[in-house]
């Protein structure tokens, strides 16, 4: 049995979960790529990895908007649509657009590797 808040997938020869890599590109324009597990959210990943323009106030719980990103046009299908809840959070976001997110809800998968996000220049 997996641990609580693992993919059920099998590790790799390492003993380690599987690694996707995440580009960040903050309000500025720098990106910032790091790895992170799979099983995990891209939120986390951007708080393990001190991602700046990512506050993420509610901890992940989907209670705010303070980790909104915008998903690269290239990843829209494959990250898949926002649920109602999360629908309904983005309405307190800062300058939505049809391909805003909260990270908090975008699980890391090994499909999502080489996933692009952008973060707004503020956060709500």
């Amino acid at each position: 049995m997996a641990p609580i808040g693992r993919p059920t997938q099998p590790k790799l020869s390492t003993g380690h979960f599987a690694m996707v890599k995440i580009t960040y590109i903050d309000s500025a324009g720098t990106a910032r790529t790091v790895e992170g597990e799979a099983g995990s959210t891209v939120m986390e990943t951007a708080i393990n990895h001190s991602v700046p323009e990512i506050e993420a106030e509610c901890g992940g719980a989907c209670a705010c908007s303070t980790c909104h990103v915008y998903v690269d046009e290239a990843w829209r299908e494959k990250v898949g649509e926002p649920s109602p809840m999360e629908e309904d959070m983005l309405d307190f976001a800062f300058e939505v657009r049809p391909n805003s997110r909260l990270s908090c809800q975008i699980k890391v998968r090994d499909d999502l590797d080489g996933l692009v996000v952008t973060t707004p220049s503020r956060q709500a």
